[in-house]
């Protein structure tokens, strides 16, 4: 009776510990948000000289992740294959100068936008090219599978360019347009704004625009538990002026949407 005893009591044991480390891990799985990101987007996400990934963008989701008390992990990601890596879940959200598309709202749930920017096109600051017109015949470059490519399809002059040379980063394409390799660059003003306080004697942007847009966050269809829970999030963080501080920190002004 007693051998009887210990054996159930053991087994009660092993049916506890289990149950606590599958409590544990699940825990531990819904305690951080992996965020995939575009490591060379300056000023939303990139990295500094000791290779630490800093930006708008990764300022405003860490204060959400506090605000959600969630711990945020952010992962480089090919920004050509974004929307695959949230599908198969190995991000659970998409968080760097996402553009809002109707195209993307087939793909992913986005959050309310959080801030508005435009495709613009720059070129040398000594460049012949002040117009959309003077395009014609020129060599332009862009990010491959950014919102740049449909702003520039989508625009009278797009049949008229000689040829468009699409780049891993924008990066990449502005070093092409410094090294004479292309004409122009179609890229996100508040990218190109950033690089002209680096720059300030190298480019100019064209006073006509391609497009308006706004950046949102992407979450994977069918997760609206965690779409509710970000955008809760962000709501507080632009109502207790957090958001605005983040947003003077990088851009000297309060860019936030209300």
């Amino acid at each position: 009776m007693k051998r009887l005893t210990k054996i159930f009591l053991l087994f009660i044991v092993i049916l506890t510990l289990g149950a606590c480390s599958t409590d544990s891990s699940s825990t531990d799985s819904n305690d951080q948000l992996i965020i995939g990101i575009d490591d060379a987007f300056a000023p939303m996400g990139f990295r500094d000289e000791n290779n630490n990934i800093v930006g708008f963008d990764i300022d405003l989701a860490k204060a959400v992740g506090e605000q959600m008390d969630t711990k945020v992990v952010f992962q480089p990601i090919d920004w050509g294959s974004k929307e695959t890596e949230l599908q198969s879940g190995r991000i659970d959200l998409i968080w760097n100068g996402y553009t809002v598309t109707e195209e993307r709202k087939q793909k992913v749930l986005f959050t309310e936008p959080y801030l508005a920017n435009a495709q613009v096109i720059v070129t040398l600051k000594d460049s012949e090219i002040n117009s959309l017109n003077d395009l014609a015949g020129k060599s332009v470059g862009l990010q491959a599978q950014s919102s740049a490519s449909n702003a520039l399809n989508n625009s009278e002059i797009a049949s008229e360019i000689k040829d468009i040379t699409e780049f891993k980063t924008n990066v990449l394409a502005l070093q092409d347009l410094d090294n004479g390799r292309i004409d122009a660059v179609v890229i996100d003003e508040v990218v190109i704004d950033y690089y002209m306080t680096l720059k300030p004697d190298t480019y100019k942007v064209l006073e006509e625009s391609l497009a308006p847009e706004l950046y949102a966050v992407g979450v994977k269809k069918g997760n609206n538990e965690l779409l509710e829970k970000v955008q809760k999030a962000m709501d507080e963080i632009i109502k207790n002026g957090t958001a605005a501080e983040i947003s003077e920190k990088w851009f000297g002004e309060n860019k936030i949407l209300n």
